[in-house]
């Protein structure tokens, strides 16, 4: 009985210290510095997501619901979903017996299912949570090895389809367009005008390319770039999407500074991580399913790495199993019981580090650092504001800070632990001269954050 009402105090706790208002600050746009989003009274927008897939093709509106309020107590901030799903989603119904095309036409969708993707999307913004809305999944272009499709995409239909989810939510502020869908365009160029129409067929509708924020979800090869290896010179593209496979031991962070340094410069982010409870590398036999540090290692990685923010994955809840429906790759849970799982829960703790110290000048700096090139195993990642920084120590070795790159003269340190979300003190120092820390412990899964502050700033604790 004591468990129990300890477990009713924390989600309590947790739900009211994230609790949203409305999505009420505008859509998101670029900010000036072109490496982060903002609202349009800018106002700094942490872009810490779910991937949803299923979301409008599965669940019925209760359950959407139920998905949607406790994402958002967890203190998720996007939700990630396809309005032509990836399983079957051109023939087999949402719960109310509707699908989207009528015979498969991208020029002739059916209002009824719609106005179902319509609904989610509002109670989506009545939580304060943008949706990153996929209008189609990437089978419907290109059905590659898999998916079931069948291709029903040119750069005519495309265009017209794109102009009609465009004029229909372009009333809706909390939309991010995502282009792609799992794919990368083939060699030439047919893929990639396919996309292009569809995005200039989004940004009639909406009214204009100010109105449109629009990004590509691609596949892991090619992930050196993201989906900036294709679209980094279209007009369209104003942020970079990432995808790492779902392994342990990728070096997103490598990639992230790849994207982050390209030209002309734009948001990069993984927004298809290592899901928590995935077959590792889809191999489960061997590599066992992914765990709460698997997926707190990459959040914390990227983002010191240059990342504007991060998506966070579970294997059961892409794709909303349940007992009535067919599993792939072997979920453990139903989608119910999966949205507790630890790693869920501690990414609140990444928003709360990542808020909690100015946003928008913070900018990837390994030379804070002397050790500085370790593997992803054992790796140690900086990133720093004006006048604070945060260090994250993948397995708690220590590290030594280089001097003279904070403003500043005294500094407080402060241990932050991912797994709770907890801080303790690490003391005091000068910025005269490098300075060593040793995390409070160390080993696989005890990854730890240094944050320093400039003294004289006196932010607040943690």
């Amino acid at each position: 009985m004591k468990n129990a009402l300890l477990v009713l105090l924390f989600a309590v706790t947790n739900f009211l210290s994230y609790a949203q208002t409305p999505f009420s600050h505008g859509r998101l746009r670029v900010s000036e510095n072109k490496r982060y989003l903002v609202h349009q009274d800018n106002t700094p927008f942490f872009w810490l997501g779910d991937t949803a897939w299923e979301l409008f093709h599965r669940l019925n509106r209760e359950e959407a619901d139920q998905y949607l309020k406790r994402r958002a107590a967890q203190g998720f901030t996007v939700v990630q979903a396809v309005a032509l799903a990836e399983f079957d989603g051109l023939k087999e119904p949402n719960p109310y017996g509707e699908t989207p095309l009528r015979n498969n036409d991208p020029t002739t969708p059916n209002e009824a299912y719609f106005a179902h993707v319509d609904y989610i999307i509002d109670r989506a913004a009545s939580y304060g949570m943008v949706v990153a809305f996929l209008p189609t999944w990437g089978d419907k272009l290109f059905k590659s090895g898999w998916g079931q499709g069948p291709e029903i995409f040119n750069q005519t239909n495309a265009r017209v389809y794109g102009r009609y989810v465009g004029n229909r939510y372009k009333n809706r502020e909390n939309i991010v367009w995502v282009l792609g869908g799992d794919r990368n365009p083939r060699d030439g160029s047919a893929d990639v005008a396919v996309w292009r129409a569809m995005a200039e067929g989004i940004q009639d509708g909406v009214g204009g390319a100010d109105k449109a924020l629009i990004t590509y979800h691609p596949q892991p090869n090619g992930m050196e770039a993201g989906a900036g290896k294709w679209f980094n010179t279209e007009p369209w593209f104003d942020l970079n999407m990432h995808q790492n496979g779902h392994c342990r031991a990728t070096p997103m962070y490598d990639f992230i500074t790849a994207a982050y340094n390209r030209q002309p410069t734009r948001p990069t982010l993984d927004a298809e991580p290592i899901y928590e409870d995935h077959p590792v590398c889809f191999n489960a036999n061997d590599l066992g399913t992914s765990n709460a540090y698997d997926v707190r290692l990459y959040a914390y990685l990227d983002l010191f790495a240059g990342a504007f923010g991060h998506t966070y994955g579970c294997h059961d809840i892409w794709q909303m199993y349940s007992n009535a429906r067919p599993a792939v790759n072997s979920p453990h849970l139903f989608w119910q019981q999966a949205l507790d799982l630890p790693g869920a829960n501690q990414m609140a703790h990444v928003r709360k580090l990542m808020t909690a110290r100015p946003l928008l000048d913070r900018v990837p700096d390994q030379s804070l650092i002397i050790e500085n090139n370790l593997g992803p195993a054992e790796r140690i990642q900086a990133t720093r504001g004006k006048d604070y920084a945060f260090v994250y120590s993948a397995v708690g070795k220590p590290f030594t800070i280089n001097p003279g790159k904070l403003l500043g003269k005294q500094f407080t340190a402060t241990w932050f632990d991912p797994r709770t979300g907890k801080a303790q003190s690490a003391g005091a120092f000068t910025n005269q001269k490098p300075q060593r820390f040793t995390p409070p412990d160390s080993g696989y899964g005890h990854d730890w954050v240094l944050v320093l502050d400039n003294a004289a700033k006196n932010y607040p604790a943690f």
